[in-house]
């Protein structure tokens, strides 16, 4: 626990069993809170989701077997999503084996492929190295869960005098070398329509700087995946959407007509917001680590560094030496018009469309809306118009379902003078409900909307796509409103369209847990992600010669 306050902790989520009482004990005493939650998987997302809002390690405790391999999903969502994260679990006696077999799961090499690294504690003295060198592997590029198993015995002992702590000290990251920024810099200058992507590793809280310095100053129009919305705002006039889909999408107006992308921050890992292939766009990639070369990614040159910095020297050798920068701004109006199409429509259940619209009008620019996964991230990818880094949390790496009342609730924690909405399918949300005691408990101020639609939602328009017959996808749902009352929250149902904005606002100010649950009319999924995009036409085409 010394060490771990040597490293700033806070607090540390988890659910604690017999194995790990030693460390109960020392944390009982100790300036660190913890924070009890009822599995041991939403303990894992909302410690990676304070790894990924602040940039700082959060930290998730659990005893052996059962409750270590509850974490593994969490550890696959830190490590895809590039969140620090530091696991402690439990683990029977290594000096002696009083109870043989039972419960015992070699938690460490089962933690191997889903973290940056695994060790086993086997001597109190080696506490303050392995800690240590657990945050700093976990934060460095590219972040990431580190886990360490502390067993019964070793957790047990007495040290006297305990070990010095080893004090954390800051790492710079080199900026990218010159060759890599003159290379850079002249693709960009002969680009004829450049367009900037900006992806998920631009959302690090240490990455917004520089960004929305170089957009502004080489004037180039950038567009976003769904992991790298905010980091330059959306309101800018450069802004030209985000790539909800792989292509076809309108977004892919732009992108398809650009001879070179400028990169920034994309993650392989997370779902291709575009495919390369031959004779497409001369690719750029800016991130702190190398591309990682994939059949659908495969940039012709790299700009490895610190994204700031190496953003700000870039933009030194191109501010006011790009004539054709703005060559694809013509087509921005009618893509973010096609976006936007019926979001006014009054119908009920309201479409998707319509619930964006009014969430992005109860919302401040510095709410942060948590998404779970399920059919309404792309639509809230597409629509969904952001101005502030990590103001839309989204998973679009592991994709996991389950992890979007956790992330809010992280948020609120963090954040508690600001607005924090979860937005749940029933499917997800259903999966990891029992924390809405935890969220009570702790007295949190957070709204979470689940979109009843009695079905996985995604996977039912994936079997329509595809001509299979509707099967195995639905399902019963507990009534909300009693469901969030029996847990000591307020619950609220929807039975108009134009109810959502009053009652979300009337939940924000009142304080506390509110459960509003809405229908939904899903038919816009296959009239406009399928049947409208099949049959676009070229109505975007830029004019002049540039293009024929």
């Amino acid at each position: 626990m010394a060490a771990l306050e040597n490293e700033g902790v806070d607090r540390i989520f988890g659910v604690p069993g017999e194995e790990n009482l030693d460390v109960l004990e020392s944390l009982r005493t100790s300036s660190i809170e913890l924070v009890l939650t009822r599995h041991e998987q939403p303990a894992a997302f909302m410690a990676a989701t304070h790894g990924r809002l602040t940039g700082r390690p959060g930290v998730c405790l659990t005893t052996l077997g059962p409750g270590a391999l509850n974490l593994v999903t969490g550890a696959a969502y830190a490590q895809l999503g590039a969140m620090p994260m530091v696991m402690i679990t439990g683990q029977k006696g290594i000096m002696s084996s009083r109870q043989a077999g039972f419960q015992i799961v070699d938690t460490v090499a089962a933690m191997r492929p889903l973290t940056k690294l695994t060790r086993q504690i086997v001597s109190p003295a080696t506490i303050p190295t392995l800690v240590r060198d657990a945050f700093r592997v976990a934060q460095e590029e590219r972040p990431g869960p580190v886990h360490l198993e502390l067993p019964e015995d070793v957790a047990g002992e007495d040290v006297e005098p305990p070990p010095a702590l080893i004090p954390p000290h800051p790492i710079e990251i080199p900026v990218a070398h010159p060759t890599a920024l003159d290379r850079a810099a002249e693709m960009i200058l002969a680009a004829e329509r450049p367009l900037v992507m900006l992806g998920a590793a631009t959302s690090r809280p240490r990455a917004t700087q520089g960004l929305a310095g170089f957009v502004h100053r080489t004037g180039i129009p950038f567009f976003t995946t769904q992991m790298g919305k905010g980091t330059v705002p959306g309101g800018s006039n450069l802004y030209m959407g985000t790539a909800a889909l792989s292509e076809r999408d309108y977004v892919h107006e732009a992108i398809e007509r650009a001879d070179l992308i400028i990169a920034i921050g994309h993650d392989t890992v997370e779902k291709p917001p575009f495919l390369m292939g031959p004779g497409g766009p001369k690719v750029i990639h800016i991130s702190y680590t190398p591309a990682h070369v994939e059949q659908v990614y495969f940039p012709h040159a790299e700009v490895v560094g610190d994204v700031g910095p190496s953003l700000e020297r870039l933009a030194d050798r191109l501010e006011r030496r790009l004539p054709r920068a703005g060559a694809l701004m013509p087509l921005r109006e009618g893509i973010l018009a096609c976006i936007a199409d019926r979001a006014g429509e009054d119908r009920f259940p309201p479409t998707p469309q319509r619930l964006v619209r009014d969430i992005r009008h109860v919302m401040p620019e510095d709410g942060i809306v948590a998404l779970d996964n399920g059919m309404y991230k792309i639509w809230f990818a597409r629509n969904y118009r952001t101005t502030m880094a990590n103001t839309l949390l989204l998973d679009n790496a592991l994709a996991t379902m389950g992890a979007g009342l956790p992330s809010a609730m992280m948020a609120a924690m963090l954040n508690p003078g600001r607005r924090v909405l979860a937005i749940c399918g029933d499917g997800g949300f259903l999966m990891n409900s029992q924390e809405m005691e935890t969220a009570v408990r702790l007295g949190l101020n957070l709204v979470v909307l689940v979109l009843d639609d009695g079905a996985y939602g995604m996977i039912r328009w994936k079997q329509s796509v595809d001509a299979f017959p509707d099967f195995g996808m639905t399902f019963g749902n507990p009534d909300f409103v009693r469901y969030a009352e029996a847990y000591g929250a307020r619950g609220h149902r929807i039975k108009g369209t134009e109810e959502l904005v009053p009652t979300l606002e009337t939940a924000f100010h009142a304080g506390g847990v509110h459960l509003v649950a809405v229908p939904i009319d899903y038919s816009e999924n296959k009239r406009v992600l399928v049947d409208e995009l099949k049959a676009r036409l070229p109505v975007l085409a830029l004019p002049g010669p540039e293009l024929a």
